[in-house]
């Protein structure tokens, strides 16, 4: 039939078809996830897909076992195509120039290519995936390499973290509680911090990470807390304590566990921790200047493993409440009552951590308690110390950079020292051109302190030195001021407030944006 006598509409339905038809005959990309080992444990939805599948793909080491073949073997037919994807490299060196992951990045390519060929060809591919396909699984690189071109399918699976705690019995987490789950491939110093920050965790990869893993959760001070899970549902399931596991005998299809902290399966209420007062001790740990945004990964852990916290009730009201911890809060006036307290619990065999403000160490509870530790009765206590960020390098990060030379920190507060004593560290700090970070500059009760300063400070200073007024950092009433020395209204400054007094070279910069920052310069004229 000539084209010419063909109406449009049917010469573009024409002209359509070709690609129609390669439309039709495109195949069908399935993930099938097959759960943690247990051919049993496997969804209705994946056993369909990959009885429908015309070639099924998995991955293997070299020597052609695979781990996910044998879950789904039950369910392959004898006319299933099999797609072996083999690994060139495992765990040993290679001579590919990209190194190991250039090797892996080749074999992802090749082996998406080959199912592509598939696909294009109208055939069902299911890629077996053990656990999830999304969840640290092989199948993602197909996925991420093919997903766009082809109609896809993901069917999760039972993960190996789900397994693990099923096959322990124990809660993984319950109420608040934040679960963590790391690769046992990070650096031991990244899992320690993650490890003591968090309530639960599942650390993945063991074999030959599993010394690392041991002592990171050792510096964290969890490993009594440990579980470990070999195989879960698999044939050769193992589980214990982490602690009791020789570092020879874990393979990779190992997991390290930390379940729930919350009252174990005793039908009852959570036991009281252990009288033995060896174990007892107290933690001084800081909340930084505001809430959790500010905790150290380490004083989150402290926080967490605590049977007590003792504190200001303002800064206990910051830390997230956890079933069966105790809570004793007191008036800020009374430090040395609260430091005595809390070695008194620790005698008894409590786990207590002292919560102070910024950092335990700058104006805070950390010499209170050093200093009540000191006396014979409490000499045996242990006491560590854990540093917080501190109200003067929160303010700054906040205005710019005004304390990047030297600089002295001063409290005006006059209540437990002679304002006489302030008043000439304050002249000296001023004559040698430090920049000042005054600490508790006024109160309700205490109104005439930031004008007296400001007047001292004037006979050092220029009047257009700025001072940066820094009130509530961290908290949903924060305010970031820069004026004048000069400048500089007592009735604006109250407790929640610190203060910054630049230096003779600290400079004020409005940026393109009209922001102004804060910074001074780490070299000097002289220098």
């Amino acid at each position: 039939m000539n084209t010419e006598q063909v109406p449009q509409d049917q010469q573009e339905q024409q002209g359509q078809q070709p690609q129609q038809l390669q439309q039709a005959q495109q195949g069908r990309l399935f993930g099938v996830g097959l759960g943690p080992g247990d051919p049993s444990l496997m969804t209705v939805r994946a056993v369909e897909v990959i009885a429908a599948a015309d070639v099924i793909a998995y991955h293997s080491a070299r020597h052609g076992r695979s781990i996910a073949r044998s879950i789904a073997a039950a369910h392959l037919r004898a006319d299933h195509i099999e797609e072996p994807l083999v690994y060139p490299v495992t765990t040993e060196t290679t001579d590919h120039p990209g190194g190991y992951r250039g090797a892996l990045d080749d074999f992802y390519e090749e082996a998406a290519a080959r199912l592509a060929a598939h696909l294009d060809a109208g055939r069902t591919v299911a890629v077996l995936a053990e656990g999830d396909p999304l969840f640290y699984g092989s199948y993602q690189h197909m996925h991420k390499r093919l997903a766009d071109r082809y109609p896809t399918e993901v069917i999760p699976g039972v993960t190996s973290v789900s397994a693990a705690a099923a096959r322990l019995g124990e809660p993984l987490v319950e109420a608040e509680e934040v679960l963590t789950i790391l690769p046992g491939t990070l650096p031991e110093e990244e899992l320690a911090a993650r490890l003591a920050a968090t309530d639960s965790a599942v650390v993945m990869k063991l074999g030959r990470t599993f010394g690392k893993v041991r002592g990171a959760l050792d510096r964290a001070g969890r490993l009594d807390e440990a579980r470990y899970v070999e195989r879960a549902t698999m044939e050769g399931e193992r589980t214990g304590r982490l602690a009791d596991v020789d570092p020879e005998s874990v393979p990779y299809f190992s997991v390290a566990v930390l379940p729930s902290r919350v009252a174990p399966l005793t039908g009852g209420p959570a036991p009281e921790p252990s009288a033995d007062p060896a174990r007892g001790e107290v933690v001084v740990v800081g909340t930084g200047p505001a809430g959790p945004l500010w905790l150290t990964p380490e004083t989150r852990g402290a926080l967490a493993a605590a049977d007590d916290l003792v504190g200001y009730t303002t800064y206990l009201d910051r830390v997230p409440r956890r079933p069966g911890q105790l809570r004793h809060g007191s008036d800020n006036r009374v430090e040395s009552e609260r430091a005595e307290f809390a070695l008194q619990l620790a005698q008894r065999g409590r786990r207590v951590a002292v919560v102070s403000g910024g950092d335990p160490g700058v104006f805070a509870m950390a010499t209170a308690v050093l200093e009540v530790a000191s006396q014979d009765a409490y000499a045996d206590v242990p006491v560590r110390v854990l540093p917080g960020v501190t109200a003067a390098n929160a303010a700054a990060a906040r205005a710019g950079a005004p304390l990047g030379h030297d600089y002295a920190t001063l409290s005006l507060s006059d209540r437990l020292k002679p304002w006489e004593v302030i008043a000439e560290r304050l002249a000296a700090a001023a004559s040698a051109d430090l920049v000042l970070a005054l600490y508790n500059p006024g109160s309700r009760s205490r109104t005439w302190q930031v004008g007296k300063a400001r007047e001292l400070l004037l006979e050092h200073r220029a009047p257009d030195t700025p001072v940066v007024l820094a009130r509530d950092v961290g908290g949903p009433e924060e305010s970031i001021r820069i004026v004048r020395l000069a400048d500089l209204d007592p009735s604006e400054v109250d407790m929640r407030t610190l203060l910054i007094v630049g230096s003779s070279q600290t400079e004020v910069v409005r940026r393109g944006d009209g922001e102004q920052v804060v910074w001074t310069p780490r070299r000097y004229p002289e220098a």
